[in-house]
C-alpha cells in the first residue's frame, strides 16, 4: 500500500460516491427538464387540428411562428404577432394565426435585445416563422426569420401548441 492511498471506512459518506454519481446522473435529465420554461399549452385536439396543415380559403393567409431547440430553455421568448396580440414560446412551442391576408409583424423580446420582421401573407398562403433564442452579452435576445414550408412544419410537427392569439 502507498502512503497516498487511503481505504475510507465503509461508514464513511465517500465509500458510497459510485453509487451517488449513478443516482445523479439518473436525475440529471429530470433536472434539465424542471429547468425549462413552461407556457399555457392548447388542447390536445387544437394541437391535432394545427397540425393538419391545411390550406386557408382563399380569403385568408396563414401564419404559424415557432421556437424549437432547448437553447436559452429556461426562458420562455415574448413575442407580439401584428402589434397587439401576445404570447410566449418555449422551446419546442407554437402559435399558429389564420386571418385576413396582410403585412404581419413578428416581434421577440429579450432582456439583451429583440428583434422583429414583417411576413406579407397573401390569399391562400401559409407562411412559418422562427423565434430563436440567441445568448446576449448580460441576457438573452432572440431572432426572428422566415423558413420554407418544409422547415416550418417539421418543426411544428416535433412540437407543442401554446396558447396564443
Amino acid at each position: 500500500m502507498t502512503p497516498f492511498r487511503t481505504r475510507l471506512p465503509s461508514s464513511s459518506p465517500r465509500a458510497n460516491s459510485p453509487g451517488d454519481w449513478r443516482t445523479l446522473l439518473a436525475l440529471a435529465p429530470l433536472l434539465i427538464l424542471a429547468a425549462c420554461a413552461s407556457v399555457p399549452l392548447e388542447t390536445a385536439q387544437e394541437d391535432a387540428k394545427g397540425k393538419q396543415f391545411t390550406p386557408p380559403p382563399s380569403d385568408k393567409g396563414s401564419l404559424y411562428v415557432y421556437r424549437r431547440g432547448l437553447m436559452g430553455a429556461p426562458v420562455a421568448i415574448p413575442v407580439t404577432i401584428a402589434g397587439t396580440l401576445q404570447t410566449e414560446l418555449a422551446p419546442d412551442t407554437w402559435v399558429w394565426l389564420e386571418g385576413a391576408p396582410a403585412s404581419i409583424d413578428v416581434k421577440c423580446t429579450g432582456t439583451d435585445g429583440g428583434a422583429d420582421m414583417a411576413v406579407n401573407v397573401g390569399p391562400g398562403e401559409t407562411h412559418f416563422v422562427e423565434v430563436a433564442f440567441r445568448p446576449g452579452l448580460m441576457g438573452s435576445r432572440c431572432a426572428v426569420l422566415e423558413v420554407p414550408a418544409a422547415q416550418g412544419q417539421a418543426a411544428v410537427l416535433a412540437g407543442r401548441r401554446a396558447v396564443g392569439p
